[in-house]
């Protein structure tokens, strides 16, 4: 995200309440360094529109300029579909389960699966780092509440999930895959990766401002993480000894349920889904403190 001071929609009821606290010293510097009242769980619901308003600016940005604009966001997970179905379906067989009716197309949409949950928790994450970085006017000039930025790209990477998501039901629908009620079970399996990618993202943005080699870490990382999350294969597949590591893995369990669910008609474990919520609510609860306990810091090192 591009530096800027505030856009001018932001909204009547912000740009009033700014003046005020400006006029009195002491609430502007608790408002800037993050004060309980300005860092509270409830500032994402009381500053909704300005979150509205910094989501759709992420959405709008990210393709900014270019010929085909929105269309992007459509066409760019079918090309790579295509790419990683055919690598894997034509020139290396793969395959999810041995029943006979597992073809290309269940392949395909198998895949499609695991590369929508890895977006929805990964997109947010690749940019974070950089969003205070790239903001300093909002943290050294405006009383603004930081934690939106973070949120607004989880916002963004949401959007785009539900992109996604409508071209595979859409996808299945013209192929003629069936999908059974299981299917009900996907947005409680995919509600915590929103969880844990607002904590990670609230982290990482964080921690950016003091180590500035961190977005390229976690562009790796990012990449060890899409083969460690069996998104082109069963994790039937995986060694033992692997597994002993990887199943601890939210992601993988993730998309593991949701392919369970979706695909195959089977019921989510229990054991694994109070896993993923309790991993994404440590998450959720870490990120956030870690972010509030350095915030004050924010305007001194940038």
């Amino acid at each position: 995200m591009e530096s800027s001071t505030l856009p001018s929609q932001v909204g009547t009821n912000w740009e009033l309440r700014a003046p005020l606290c400006l006029s009195h010293q002491n609430k502007t510097m608790s408002a800037i360094q993050g004060s309980p009242s300005s860092s509270s769980w409830l500032s994402l619901w009381r500053h909704r529109d300005l979150l509205l308003q910094f989501t759709r600016r992420q959405i709008e940005g990210r393709h900014k300029g270019s010929l085909l604009g929105f269309g992007w966001s459509i066409l760019n997970p079918l090309l790579m579909l295509g790419i990683y179905t055919f690598v894997f379906s034509v020139i290396f067989p793969g395959h999810f389960t041995n029943q006979p009716d597992q073809g290309p197309k269940e392949y395909a949409l198998t895949v499609f699966i695991g590369l929508a949950c890895f977006h929805l928790l990964v997109d947010s994450f690749v940019i974070a780092p950089s969003l205070i970085v790239t903001n300093t006017n909002f943290v050294k000039k405006v009383v603004f509440p930081l934690e939106i930025l973070p949120a607004a790209a989880v916002g963004a990477a949401a959007f785009h999930f539900l992109i996604i998501s409508a071209l595979f039901f859409l996808g299945a629908l013209i192929l003629g895959v069936h999908l059974t009620w299981t299917a009900l079970w996907a947005p409680v399996i995919i509600f915590p990766l929103l969880l844990i990618s607002l904590g990670g993202a609230w982290l990482l943005s964080a921690l950016g401002v003091f180590l500035r080699d961190l977005q390229q870490l976690v562009g790796f990382a990012s990449m060890v993480l899409m083969w460690a999350s069996a998104i082109f294969f069963s994790p039937l597949r995986i060694p033992p000894e692997v597994w002993a590591f990887l199943k601890f893995n939210p992601l993988l369990r993730a998309i593991d349920l949701a392919r369970q669910t979706i695909m195959w008609g089977q019921q989510p474990s229990l054991a694994v889904l109070a896993y993923l919520y309790a991993f994404a609510f440590f998450t959720l609860i870490g990120g956030f403190l870690i972010f509030r306990k350095t915030r004050p810091a924010f305007a001194d090192v940038l």
